[in-house]
């Protein structure tokens, strides 16, 4: 594998722009309604739970939160994630060029969950998730599907040692590199998903569409479903076999 240098990098920054989408939990907007009589009490739930969260940089202010969230660093990062290290390390915001890659790499993370806890029971109903897009732009990007940096695709892909790409993504912050694309490991159809490594590569600050999505998670595998437009998804438990912890899931429960 090649060592990449802020320098090196930096030269090889190109300009990238589109739409990203994300899912999060369909109820993230409602989970306080329950404890009120109105919205206005509501309101005031919020902003006291916003007073003790970790602060959002100045640059991230202006954004949604669905936005500004991943980049709330104030408090340790508990595990690493493929372009951040575990502990007080600067927040990166995971999105997909498709939606359908979003709901892969969704139900890839689910199915970890319950994997490392094997006594767990499936759910028993199809939980309900907000797919949204955001805009970004940027004239500082790598792209890791492209010469020269494809040449090291095995270790950008790697399944679970993320070590490679966290470095990768020292470097690039270093030189100032705003945004990464990179295929996705968890998408049977390969596609790419964009890591943003500063809020300031957002074109927008609100979400560009939303869409709901339902999937259910069991002995089958993962069915999602989107009522409008009309999307479906299927991932059978075959699906996610390069990530030997998916493979070693309890399927019957």
């Amino acid at each position: 594998m090649a060592t990449w240098t802020p320098d090196a990098l930096s030269s090889e920054a190109l300009s990238l722009k589109g739409e990203c989408w994300r899912l999060v939990e369909a109820q993230h907007r409602v989970s306080t309604l329950k404890l009120v009589d109105t919205l206005a009490e509501q309101a005031l739930i919020e902003d006291l739970l916003e007073e003790v969260k970790p602060p959002v940089p100045p640059e991230c202010q202006a954004l949604h939160y669905l936005l500004a969230t991943p980049f709330r660093y104030g408090a340790p990062y508990p595990n690493g994630s493929r372009f951040r290290r575990a502990g007080h390390t600067r927040g990166v915001y995971y999105a997909s060029e498709d939606v359908e890659t979003a709901v892969a790499e969704l139900a890839f993370h689910r199915l970890l969950f319950f994997a490392e806890s094997p006594e767990t029971p499936w759910p028993e109903n199809a939980a309900e998730f907000t797919a949204f897009s955001v805009a970004y732009a940027t004239a500082r990007a790598l792209d890791l599907t492209r010469p020269p940096l494809s040449a090291d695709h095995t270790a950008w892909t790697h399944p679970i040692d993320y070590t490679p790409c966290q470095a990768l993504a020292d470097e690039a912050r270093a030189g100032r590199i705003e945004a990464v694309r990179y295929q996705s490991v968890r998408d049977p159809g390969s596609r790419a998903n964009v890591a943003l490594l500063t809020c300031i590569a957002f074109a927008t600050k609100e979400p560009v569409a939303r869409q709901s999505w339902r999937i259910r998670l069991g002995a089958a595998g993962v069915q999602a479903l989107c009522e409008f437009p009309e999307l479906e998804c299927e991932f059978p438990p075959t699906a996610f076999a390069a990530d030997p912890r998916i493979v070693a899931l309890q399927w019957e429960r």
